[in-house]
C-alpha cells in the first residue's frame, strides 16, 4: 500500500515537473478542452500533446473521454490533494523552524533597544 503511494506520488510530481503539463492543468481548471485545445497554445503536434495527457493520466491529474475522434480531458484534482498533504509537512517543518529562529533572534534584541548608544 505505501509503495502504491509513493510511486503515485512520484507520478504527480514528474506530472507537475513539466511546465507544458503544469499549463495544461490550468486551462483545465477552467473546464473541459479536447487534446486539440490542450496544443493549441504550445505549437505542437496531436502526438505531442497525447504525451503529455498521457502522463497527467498516468498521475491520475486528469480523466479523458472518447467521444468519436476527439479525446475530451477533464480536471481530476484529487490527486493534487496528495501532493498537497506530502508539502503540508515540510510547510509545517519550515514554520516551526522559522518560530524558533524568530524567539532567538528576540532573545539577541533586547526590547527598548532602537539602535542608538545616545543614553
Amino acid at each position: 500500500m505505501v509503495e502504491l503511494h509513493a510511486s503515485r506520488l512520484d507520478a504527480v510530481f514528474h506530472a507537475l515537473g513539466d511546465a507544458t503539463r503544469r499549463r495544461m492543468l490550468r486551462a483545465l481548471a477552467d473546464g473541459e478542452r479536447s487534446v486539440g485545445d490542450l496544443a493549441a497554445p504550445f505549437d505542437m503536434s496531436l502526438a505531442a500533446a497525447s504525451k503529455h495527457v498521457k502522463a497527467l493520466e498516468r498521475a491520475g491529474l486528469i480523466q479523458r473521454r472518447v467521444m468519436g475522434r476527439t479525446h475530451v480531458c477533464r480536471l481530476h484534482a484529487a490527486a493534487l490533494s496528495e501532493a498537497h498533504a506530502w508539502i503540508g509537512f515540510y510547510e509545517t517543518f519550515w514554520s516551526n523552524r522559522l518560530d524558533i529562529l524568530e524567539g532567538l533572534l528576540r532573545e539577541e534584541t533586547p526590547p527598548n533597544s532602537k539602535g542608538d548608544d545616545h543614553e
